[in-house]
């Protein structure tokens, strides 16, 4: 996803003179032919992403069109209050970049596991939260948040996500995409763990469970017209997120389907409230924090029987 990022950003930087981006001093092997294609439009910020958000802000609000980049919960929850106070309150043109969301970087340890980012963005007045599942919706969502006005925040996985769709021809911020249709269960997820989504899926096939899959990527604004319609007619929601399901994309969903008589029950994967106090690659953390496919699955089996 980060390569595909900086491709688009590159494309739409090309056509656009005001698209800035701004880097907390690191990603340079990727964002490297950005800044040798366009050095104009490049910043490197250091290792101050606090200050980096506030002048992302005043460039904003000068006419600019800026993206912020950093890893983790670098570009988020370090400088919460520049976002909240600088940028979403003015309804800043800055869009907030992460790279590795979720358990991408677990080998480092929980400070840069981003798994509390989607709530927090979540919460801000007026601010889009996107989390692109694979490389085609991740340079949709780069160019819509180019033209969506205010502040926004694109969560990307590190690289290697697997394909979802050949093509998206009506991206909108809002809207979820249909995969597959189907029956009993509807799995929504949101982010690079549909690879799991995928294996489960191919699990609950042999119990002959074929359910319908969506992906969210966007969190916010939710796309609550395909959860309630799919509430109306499924038995079980399933939300599934690499981050936890307190306020993250779980808790949107609950909350849309606590104000609706829909009869289907809701199923919540991702973290259950806690830190992950694991080290390990994303595929270990996945597994021991119930969301690889094989425990989707069982935990899905588990609801319908």
């Amino acid at each position: 996803m980060r390569d595909t990022f900086v491709r688009t950003l590159i494309d739409l930087a090309r056509k656009d003179p005001n698209i800035e981006l701004v880097t907390g001093d690191l990603g340079f092997g990727v964002l490297k032919p950005f800044w040798e294609a366009l050095p104009n439009q490049f910043l490197n910020a250091g290792i101050a992403e606090q200050n980096m958000t506030t002048v992302a802000a005043g460039m904003a609000l000068s006419g600019k069109t800026v993206f912020t980049y950093s890893i983790g919960n670098f570009p988020t929850l370090r400088c919460l209050e520049q976002i909240r106070n600088d940028c979403a309150y003015h309804q800043a043109n800055v869009k907030i970049v992460c790279v590795g969301g979720g358990f991408v970087y677990g080998a480092l340890g929980m400070s840069h596991q981003a798994t509390e980012d989607i709530a927090v963005m979540r919460a801000l007045p007026d601010v889009a939260v996107l989390c692109p599942g694979d490389l085609v919706e991740a340079e949709a969502a780069t160019k819509a948040i180019a033209d969506y006005p205010g502040t926004c925040y694109l969560r990307l996985g590190r690289g290697g996500e697997k394909r979802i769709h050949e093509s998206l021809t009506d991206f909108q911020i809002g809207k979820a995409v249909l995969v597959r249709p189907g029956s009993r269960a509807a799995i929504f997820s949101t982010g690079a763990v549909f690879e799991e989504v995928e294996t489960a899926c191919r699990l609950l096939s042999s119990s002959g469970i074929y359910p319908t899959v969506y992906t969210f990527p966007t969190v916010k604004p939710l796309d609550t017209e395909a959860v309630l319609r799919c509430a109306a007619c499924h038995e079980l929601i399933v939300t599934c997120e690499e981050h936890n399901i307190l306020g993250g994309f779980g808790g949107a969903v609950a909350e849309v389907m606590a104000e609706s008589p829909a009869p289907a029950r809701l199923l919540r994967i991702g973290m259950h409230d806690q830190y992950c106090t694991l080290v390990g690659s994303q595929t270990y953390l996945r597994e021991q924090y119930g969301m690889s496919g094989e425990k989707i699955a069982r935990q899905i089996l588990e609801r319908l029987s």
